[in-house]
Order: structure tokens, then sequence, then C-alpha cells
């Protein structure tokens, strides 16, 4: 049995400044699970520390509210969701339930934060995972239960579910959702160009110096990276894969993106990236690489369709690379 390993899904791959010019301002942090790096160019010292510092306070905020398996709000509420209660919530995670709803339903479900049962089952809600196949029987009984985001009701402050299978976990969700509420602080706070990246999930504004913010894409089973990109302002890439949390079992990968419709880990992509731009592009870009990853390489095209998704690079399970066209010229 092989130890968990941590990945990340797009190395950060800042450009050097120009010659005379200062390298950007940086912080780094560990939140939800993963390295935290805020980068800020063009700004003074004091002024980016500070925006920093507000970006990771407020990153330590969401992970104390959104939690799946430490006391949260968002554990409180599965409580109260397996014990058939009604339960008031603030009003920020009753948008976020809202919110991943819509973009469940569009996904077809593939996208399905209500599963956090299933999740839990196959040990990924523990800092180490069991490193063990739950037992098939029990796989089964939770995929029949059939959690959805569509379970839950919201009638003004006040949330329950009338399924008592839904535990919701919203860790494909909560890394996007920080990088808007990043970039909305950082632009608050005066800063007009940096870069947030969480574990590999990243947003940009403006740019840095005289060129774009440049990333670079990690190969899911090789040391570096596929390809580089530069990224315009508002831009925000995410990357799902199955070398960033799994376990090795009678020599087979069993990761933490689980297939909803079979309660195991899916198995036909070894890592989808998505770049997203427009209206919360950070939350959309994290969320939306889920169900191209679920749907696998057959239904790839098609799900992109579905989820809205001009712009991905996937590498199947047979280690092939797929490129959109729309991607594809930008892509180094």
């Amino acid at each position: 049995m092989k130890a968990l390993k941590l990945g990340i899904g797009l190395l950060l791959a800042l450009t050097l400044a120009a010659c005379g010019k200062p390298p950007p301002y940086q912080q780094q942090a560990f939140v939800f699970g993963t390295l935290v790096e805020v980068s800020i160019a063009g700004a003074p010292e004091d002024q980016a520390k500070a925006a920093s510092q507000a970006v990771l306070a407020k990153f330590d905020e969401l992970h104390r509210l959104l939690h799946a398996w430490q006391p949260s709000a968002v554990s409180r509420l599965n409580t109260a969701f397996a014990e058939g209660q009604r339960s008031p919530q603030p009003p920020e995670l009753i948008a976020m339930l809202r919110d991943a709803e819509a973009i469940a339903v569009r996904s077809g479900h593939l996208f399905n934060p209500a599963i956090g049962g299933l999740i839990a089952l196959w040990g990924f809600h523990d800092d180490a995972p069991q490193g063990r196949v739950p037992d098939a029987a029990e796989i089964a009984k939770r995929v029949n239960q059939n959690p959805r985001m569509t379970d839950i009701h919201i009638e003004h402050d006040t949330v329950w579910s009338s399924n008592p299978a839904v535990q919701v976990d919203l860790g494909g969700y909560a890394k996007g959702l920080a990088l808007d509420e990043a970039a909305r602080i950082l632009k608050a706070k005066g800063i007009r160009n940096a870069l947030v990246n969480i574990g590999g999930n990243i947003i940009a504004l403006g740019q840095n110096g005289d060129r774009p913010w440049r990333v670079g894409i990690q190969h899911p089973r090789k040391p570096g990276t596929l390809a580089t990109l530069d990224l315009h302002d508002g831009e925000a890439v995410g990357t799902s894969g199955d070398y960033q949390r799994y376990f090795e079992a009678a020599g087979r990968r069993y990761h933490h993106l689980i297939d909803p419709r079979s309660g195991y880990p899916a198995t036909g992509m070894q890592s989808v990236t998505v770049l997203v731009s427009g209206a919360r592009a950070g939350t959309r870009s994290d969320a939306l690489s889920k169900p191209l990853f679920i749907a696998g390489a057959e239904q790839l095209e098609e799900s992109a369709r579905r989820n809205g998704v001009e712009h991905y690079l996937a590498v199947d399970a047979a280690g092939n690379t797929r490129v959109s066209p729309a991607l594809a010229p930008r892509l180094r």
C-alpha cells in the first residue's frame, strides 16, 4: 500500500521580473489542506502585506465555515440532515448551497457535493486516508440512497433535507469560491495586479509587471509541466486530478474524486484542467473541472458543452492529452 500523496494541479511558474524591477511580494500559508500563495506585483510592500493578510484571514474564516469533518457550520448542518432536523444557517452558507445546487443540476449531478457520506466511507474525510477499499455492499447502499443537492430545501434562513443520506462536502467548490473572495478583497484594497494560488486553483488580476502572469499545468504522472499558459485579467484555472489525494491498494490507485453513479473513484481520467473567465471565474473553474473529470474521455466533449466549458486540457486514463480547440492556441 502506498502512502497518501498530496499534489498540486497547477505549478505556479512566475516569470522573472524585468531587470531593475522588484519581484512580486509573496505570502504563503497552509489552508484548505493545501499550500496557498498570494503574489502581488506593482504595489508598495506595506499595502501588499496588508492585502495579503486580509485574504489569508478570509481563507481561515471559510475553512472554519466549510470543513466537512471538523467542527464547522457544514458539519453541524450534516448532523441536522442525518437527524431529520431543520437548522438555521448563515446567509453566506445558504448562498453557497444554492449556487452549488445550480452547478450540480447543470452537470447532470456529476458534480455532487451531497455525497459527503461516500467520500467519508472511502476514508477521504481524514488528514491521512485509511488506505482501504470499502465493502462493496456498503458502497451500493449509499449509491442507492441517491443523495443530491436538490434534496436540500431552504426557507428564509432555515435549511433541511428530505433525504437523510445527504452529507454536504464543498471541498470541490470551496477553493474556487475562496479565489473569488480573494479577488474581491484585493480589489477593495487597491491591488490591481496579483496571482492567488490555492493548491493549483489560480486566479489572476492584472499582470506581472509588463507581461501576463504565467502558470504551468502539471503533468499528472511525471515531474514538471505539460504546458504553460499566460493568464489574462480575471481568468481562473482549476484542475481535478487522480494524483492530488489518493491511496494505492493491491496495485490500484483510489483517489478522492468519487463518481456518484458508481460510488467508486472515477476511472476515465488522470487530470482535467479548465480555464474560465467572467463572473465567479474562481468558483466555476474549481467546480466545473469535476464533472468533466468524472464524465471520462468518451463523454468529455459532451460534458464540456453541457457545463459551458470552452477551454480545457485533459489527460485520459491511457495518458493521452486532449486539448479543446479554444485553449490550444494559448498553450506553450
